[in-house]
């Protein structure tokens, strides 16, 4: 298709077109293990009239646009389909207003997540969304993904601060949705249909978010475990008792020996699980709360307490945690994150089905994750090159969505259907709701061009 090539040249500057075979690699492939697919093109917006503009270019000779940003996603959300342009917002970085009256601030898709929360930081500010990969993710893809982190069991997700967003519709229509008021009800919530939609139903331009006041101070805490279900006790009896930590995070010994052997922060090698534990506000309520949470993990059977006495050794305890990806991706040639999420009094079901899979199917799969808020990280350590062992994976993780259904929980709680748990959408939702993502789809994007095939087939 020269002429198209010609005309996205025309509209963007020949710099910002690439065709080459070899420049196309990287954009090729997400953070998901095992797929990849090269795209026709790439090209790099700058403004939202250059992302309308190319909507119109690719809608007019019925070529797929697939909006990405880093490209850190782990459902394959921004794998790029046969044929298709992708659409990188990486140069569309400009923070546009930080308005301290309101407490919001205006930003563009290819701003990192880091970067808005230093900013909100460097003015007395808070930002709670914290993805795994919040240093080099983008905010756009945060909002396309709806993004979770550590911080979501006492202060939401992506979803819970996006206060506007600008979006540029199939058709190449400019529409705001949204706006800075605290409180909106009229109409439909239409900027929620598209947090979430994995860039499905139109491309995120400039997103309005929710700032709050930064907590005045912290306490991390780290409790080990000879057992696993001991753990899950203590999250049930912290959550019974009415405290809502800031973070409470799960390692199991698998991924606890990794992260030591990685980062080195002196984790105890000899148990069975850790919980990495958080509590954030006002000086006298957090050492309260970090006194009420040692007892109840005491009494739950914890065999040790660490609490960080000052600001160096909170951010080396919190590394046992934020490490626990890049750990475990060093132990195999490949790592496959997963995400099942079920009530948090379901969390000791869910750990031993996962390691009963793991035994059952000869496989190695780590668990560590977001225990405050049901969501687990089933980590596949395991070769894309042997296939009969592949085979075992895919079966494996069928058997836990499947379960984490029964037990009334997801197949994601944070990171997206993308391609590789679409064929698990159904269980999880059922078949009508999918008929209702279709007429969405189908009345927003007629034409089925903005990222087709994700989330549901056609």
């Amino acid at each position: 298709m020269p002429d198209l090539i010609l005309q996205l040249k025309s509209l963007l500057g020949e710099a910002s077109v690439l065709t080459e075979s070899e420049d196309l690699i990287p954009y090729s492939f997400d953070g998901t293990a095992t797929l990849r697919q090269k795209p026709f093109c790439v090209v790099f917006p700058k403004t939202v009239e250059e992302i309308s503009s190319v909507i119109r270019a690719g809608g007019a000779h019925k070529v797929p646009i697939v909006t990405r940003g880093s490209g850190t996603g782990l459902s394959g959300g921004s794998l790029p389909v046969p044929g298709c342009i992708v659409m990188c917002l990486v140069q569309m970085q400009k923070t546009i207003e930080l308005d301290e009256k309101n407490l919001t601030l205006l930003v563009e898709p290819g701003v990192l997540t880091q970067t808005i929360a230093d900013l909100a930081e460097s003015h007395g500010l808070f930002y709670p969304p914290d993805p795994g990969s919040i240093k080099i993710s983008t905010i756009g893809g945060n909002v396309a993904e709806n993004s979770g982190g550590l911080r979501g069991l006492k202060y939401g997700v992506t979803r819970d601060y996006v206060m506007g967003l600008q979006v540029v519709l199939a058709d190449g229509q400019i529409i705001w949705l949204g706006n800075k008021c605290v409180k909106d009800v009229a109409g439909y919530s239409m900027k929620d249909v598209f947090i979430g939609s994995e860039g499905t139903l139109g491309v995120i331009a400039k997103i309005l978010l929710k700032l709050i006041p930064k907590p005045a101070s912290k306490r991390t805490m780290l409790a080990s475990f000879a057992r696993m279900d001991a753990a899950a006790e203590t999250v049930s009896a912290i959550i019974a008792a009415k405290i809502i930590p800031c973070t409470l995070e799960f390692l199991d010994k698998i991924t606890i020996r990794c992260v030591e052997e990685y980062a080195q922060v002196g984790l105890p090698a000899d148990v069975e699980a850790l919980l990495l534990i958080e509590t954030d506000g006002h000086l006298a309520a957090v050492n309260d709360e970090i006194k009420r949470i040692e007892q109840i993990a005491r009494q739950c059977g914890a065999v040790a307490i660490k609490i960080a006495e000052t600001a160096d050794e909170a951010a080396k305890l919190a590394t046992a945690r934020r490490s626990a990806f890049t750990a475990l991706a060093r132990v195999a040639p490949t790592t496959i994150l997963e995400d099942a999420t079920v009530p948090r009094s379901e969390l000791a079901n869910m750990i031993r089905f996962i390691q009963g899979v793991a035994t059952r199917h000869d496989l190695k799969i780590a668990v560590f994750g977001h225990m405050g808020d049901g969501n687990l990280h089933p980590t596949f350590l395991t070769n894309e090159k042997n296939h009969a062992e592949m085979e075992r994976v895919e079966i494996a993780m069928e058997e836990i969505f499947d379960f984490a259904a029964k037990m009334g929980g997801t197949i994601t709680g944070e990171h997206g259907v993308g391609v590789a748990k679409k064929k698990f959408l159904k269980r999880a939702v059922g078949g009508q709701n999918i008929e209702l993502f279709r007429a969405l789809k189908k009345t927003l994007d007629p034409q089925g061009l903005l990222n087709p095939g994700k989330i549901f087939d056609p």
